[in-house]
């Protein structure tokens, strides 16, 4: 037997939210930016002066004999690169070049001044294209920022849920690990699952879990299906269950899996249906002596 009725989906669907795209943290995280350009300003103060150079290649040498390779590690970012922990490979041109390390163009004059060559910065350095690096890297970073939005939208959500739990009076813990409840152990298996939230009432440990999809693609698709699986597991064990709370015009774009979700899962809530759940809660009365 489903766990909701048809009119109980439809409704749920009627009510999800058109975005929650705050316009304070969603779109630019401009602290995040000023902190990143902050961190290179010095080097790339001094490679300005490539900017106005008239032989870009004899000023390389310069600001390698005065300060070293130092200046020139900030480099990747002009072309939206940021080097990661294994490092950035590359072919120089060809697919058939041997591959090497981006940071190890940085490590001489000729392989500086190849670099801006073959990636096009050369031609903008010459043509007075670009007047002020650190401005045009505070652009490329606001740019790369936007790649963070998907990951934006969750945690607004959590922050929401946050302050209404709050708001409510109701005690809670935040990302909690699934070892705190070693009688879930043969339920979940190995694998350590962090809740968004839990709560402890003198009923049951509720495990919450938290989200909004503003748009579709396959993350959507991929949550649904792993909390239809684990939602029986945890609802197994009498003394916990299993909340989703979840908004956002993203599950039309994902309809079938969330109903499927929805059939399955007693305990699923959108922010208009939320006090629901928030009174069901209150009613049972919580656990002061939590153990989170």
């Amino acid at each position: 037997m489903a766990a909701h009725t048809e009119e109980q989906f439809e409704i749920f669907m009627s009510q999800l939210r058109k975005t929650n795209q705050t316009l304070d943290y969603f779109f630019c995280d401009f602290k995040k930016i000023k902190a990143n350009v902050d961190r290179i300003k010095v080097n790339l103060n001094l490679l300005n002066s490539l900017l106005t150079s008239s032989n870009i290649q004899s000023t390389i040498d310069c600001i390698f004999e005065e300060y070293g390779t130092k200046p020139f590690e900030v480099l990747d970012i002009l072309i939206a690169v940021r080097d990661s922990k294994d490092g950035v490979w590359v072919v120089e041109k060809s697919p058939l070049d041997e591959p090497q390390k981006l940071s190890n163009m940085f490590k001489s004059p000729n392989g500086v001044y190849t670099f801006l060559k073959t990636t096009g910065l050369l031609n903008l350095f010459q043509n007075k294209d670009l007047t002020n690096l650190v401005d045009y890297v505070f652009g490329i970073e606001t740019g790369m920022d936007t790649n963070a939005r998907k990951n934006r939208s969750g945690q607004i959500m959590e922050n929401e849920i946050a302050s209404i739990l709050k708001a409510n009076g109701i005690p809670y813990s935040s990302q909690v690990k699934s070892i705190t409840f070693p009688d879930l152990k043969d339920k979940l298996g190995k694998d350590v699952k962090k809740f968004d939230f839990s709560i402890r009432t003198t009923r049951k440990t509720y495990l919450l879990e938290v989200n909004f999809y503003n748009g579709g693609g396959s993350k959507p698709n991929e949550v649904a299906r792993a909390y239809t699986g684990i939602a029986p597991k945890i609802n197994s064990n009498p003394k916990y269950e299993f909340v989703w709370i979840t908004d956002g015009q993203g599950w039309f774009d994902a309809k079938p899996e969330i109903k499927a979700a929805y059939d399955v899962i007693p305990s699923i809530y959108n922010l208009t249906s939320l006090p629901n759940f928030l009174k069901k809660i209150k009613d049972e009365g919580f656990v002061t002596d939590s153990l989170f």
